[in-house]
């Protein structure tokens, strides 16, 4: 398996190919995004995100969305937007090496931690989350606005 990165760190696009593969399994954890999943992807990376995926051959296998953000809460941090394996390769390792690759990342870039926020609904995703060392420290709260 490899880990690919979708844009560098200026958030430019360097890998338009993966980012049109990864698709169908971005779309498994984000069904609402737009039918212009690229243009749609440009629009976040803009706003300060970044992209990467694991592959094995020509297939992708997992789709990770962070950013580094600054805050008063946690300092630098490298926050995970979303984290999402193929539903067929769940449980062998790709979520875990998604997961080394952003502390690697972080670390490079000096952050002080490694966040995500996880849907409550999604309990077999915490466990995960858990064994890989980060416990719920908070809660996330949400006022829609449209």
């Amino acid at each position: 398996m490899n880990v690919i990165n979708i844009t560098d760190a200026a958030r430019n696009v360097i890998a338009l190919d993966w980012l049109k593969a990864a698709e169908s399994v971005h779309r498994q954890l984000r069904p609402h995004l737009s039918a212009d999943y690229v243009g749609r992807m440009k629009e976040v990376f803009a706003s300060g995100a970044e992209m990467l995926v694991v592959a094995e051959g020509t297939d992708v296998l997992g789709v990770c969305v962070f950013r580094v953000v600054e805050n008063t809460h946690y300092g630098r941090e490298i926050y995970c937007d979303d984290l999402v394996t193929h539903e067929q390769n769940r449980s062998g390792g790709i979520g875990k090496l998604m997961l080394e690759a952003l502390t690697e990342i972080g670390a490079a870039r000096e952050c002080d931690h490694l966040c995500l926020t996880s849907g409550t609904h999604r309990q077999k995703a915490h466990r995960f989350y858990f064994r890989e060392g980060m416990p719920i420290n908070s809660f996330h709260f949400v006022k829609p606005l449209k």
